[in-house]
């Protein structure tokens, strides 16, 4: 990592209606940049980005609220919803030629935002990536505690590279936001992606705090289709789970008829209405399941190669404040996954 002696930091938050909390969660993310910035341990210019992904109360008009407060805080803007994910991207895309730092939080500040600080310092010491990682995941729910345990275990068996205990809450250097941007997945799975990226890496531990204000934005439908996600974006072992579950009935299928034509021999007349009824439901069943993933994934194929963008930002106020020939207001700004910026 090339050593900056002070380096300029952008921190990015995704924000999905966050009226009730982003007053609070900007006051205290404003402290701790204007701390940072008093002792010299970031440029004077350093930002904080909200990235509105597609709000429907008043988050985008407490953005601008925030901005016209104190030139520290700026926006982008999307035309729609894209989702969290997309939102990350396009705030490290915004702040990437700006910035040497980025470091992702979410706007409940759930995670612990002091944390800040150290995570710089750990970046002056030579690593590319600090992850922000739970140590006590006593505020979940049971059942939301086994089922993160349960799907960190079932990636990691499948040989997918994942930090356990570890959300969106991450320092960036500039070439590590790089190389990230280089990967074209216009669903990309961002925690899955880093940790295969390489570059020196540590970890900072904290407790999860209870959200201030508003309601979670990640329902178990959500969870679901993020758990999904990671799992399909990165290793093709449901495929080979239904060929190898399929050679085993087979298997199973050719051993019943040997026993049938035994009995058969035998004398033994097996009427087997039920049994076979049985069979043909079963099988028609695992059918059914397998053609739905190998679908899954010639869908996401299908998804790939139209090459439509991750996201349209409809407004950015980051940018002009280090470019001065770029307008204030970007209008349909496209950023396609075929193309690295």
């Amino acid at each position: 990592m090339t050593q900056i002696t002070i380096p300029r930091l952008t921190v990015v938050v995704p924000c999905y209606n966050e009226e009730p909390v982003l007053p609070t969660s900007a006051a205290i993310l404003g402290k701790i940049l204007q701390r940072l910035m008093d002792d010299h341990e970031v440029t004077t210019d350093s930002r904080i980005l909200f990235v509105d992904d597609g709000s429907h109360d008043q988050t985008w008009a407490q953005i601008i609220q925030l901005e016209q407060t104190n030139a520290m805080f700026s926006g982008v803007r999307f035309s729609r919803n894209f989702g969290q994910e997309a939102a990350l991207i396009a705030g490290l895309q915004t702040a990437h030629p700006y910035s040497d730092l980025t470091i992702s939080i979410d706007a409940d500040l759930q995670d612990d935002p002091t944390l800040i600080p150290t995570m710089v310092a750990k970046a002056k010491a030579g690593n590319d990536i600090v992850y922000g990682v739970r140590n006590d995941r006593s505020t979940d729910t049971w059942f939301k505690r086994s089922t993160a345990e349960g799907f960190y275990w079932f990636m990691r068996k499948l040989g997918v590279d994942l930090v356990p205990n570890h959300s969106d809450f991450r320092l960036l250097t500039r070439r590590v936001v790089g190389a990230l941007l280089a990967c074209r997945e216009s669903k990309p799975f961002i925690r899955g992606i880093i940790p295969q990226l390489g570059f020196p890496s540590t970890k900072v531990y904290y407790k999860r705090q209870p959200r201030q204000a508003g309601v979670s934005k990640y329902p178990l439908r959500k969870m679901i289709r993020f758990a999904l996600d990671g799992l399909l974006s990165f290793t093709i072992a449901p495929i080979r789970a239904v060929l190898y579950s399929g050679l085993i009935i087979c298997g199973g299928a050719l051993a019943m008829l040997i026993w049938i034509l035994w009995t058969h021999l035998q004398g033994t007349v097996v009427t087997g209405w039920s049994s076979i009824m049985a069979s043909l439901w079963f099988l028609g069943g695992f059918q059914l399941i397998a053609i739905s993933i190998i679908g899954e994934y010639v869908g996401r194929t299908f998804t790939e190669v139209k090459h439509r963008p991750r996201f349209i930002i409809q407004t950015d106020t980051y940018s002009p404040k280090f470019s001065t020939t770029q307008p204030a207001a970007v209008t349909l700004h496209f950023e396609r996954p075929s193309v690295t910026k």
